[in-house]
C-alpha cells in the first residue's frame, strides 16, 4: 500500500520576502516563460483571479519529463507570503504520484534578505518505489524557480515592490 511522504527545502535569498514571494509565487506564471524559457514554453491562468481557488497551467519544453503541470491554490495569506497548492494534473500525477501539495512561505532574513521554506507532501501509486519520484529533482527545480526570480529582483529593483 502506498503511503503519504513530505519533503521540507529552505531556499536563502537576498531579496524582501515580499517581493519574492510576489514574484516567485503569485506572477510565477507571468515571469517563468520569460525568465526560464528553455523549461516553460508558456503559463496562464485557467480559472479565477489568482485568490484562493485559483488555477494555473504552466506548458514545459522537452527539457521536463513531463508536458504540463495545472495546479490549484487552496489557501494564500500574502500579507504573510505564505501559500498551498495542490496538483491537479499534470506532472507525474497519475504515473508516479496519486496527489501532491506543497505549501510555501517567504521569512523575512536578516539583511534585507528571505528564506524560502518549500515543504511538499505526495502519496504515491500503489506499486511505485520512493526512487521513482525524484525529490532531489524536485528542489532542484524549486531551487531554480526562486533564484530565477532573485535573479530578476536584483536587476529589476523597482520590480514587485
Amino acid at each position: 500500500m502506498a503511503s503519504t511522504k513530505s519533503w521540507a527545502h529552505e531556499i536563502e535569498a537576498s531579496v524582501a520576502a515580499p517581493r519574492l514571494f510576489r514574484a516567485g509565487v503569485m506572477d510565477w506564471h507571468t515571469l517563468a516563460p520569460k525568465l526560464a524559457p528553455q523549461v516553460v514554453a508558456s503559463a496562464h491562468p485557467v480559472e479565477g483571479e489568482g485568490g484562493v481557488g485559483s488555477v494555473r497551467q504552466f506548458n514545459f519544453t522537452s527539457a521536463m519529463p513531463f508536458s504540463v503541470v495545472k495546479e490549484r491554490l487552496d489557501f494564500l495569506d500574502a500579507d504573510g507570503c505564505e501559500c498551498r497548492s495542490t496538483l491537479l494534473e499534470g506532472g507525474h500525477v497519475g504515473t508516479v504520484i496519486e496527489t501532491s501539495t506543497s505549501c510555501i512561505k517567504v521569512e523575512p532574513a536578516a539583511g534585507g534578505g528571505s528564506v524560502v521554506k518549500v515543504e511538499s507532501t505526495y502519496k504515491l501509486l500503489p506499486g511505485v518505489e520512493e526512487g521513482e519520484y525524484e525529490v532531489a529533482k524536485a528542489k532542484e527545480s524549486v531551487t531554480a524557480i526562486f533564484k530565477a526570480a532573485e535573479a530578476y529582483l536584483i536587476a529589476n529593483p523597482d520590480a514587485y515592490n
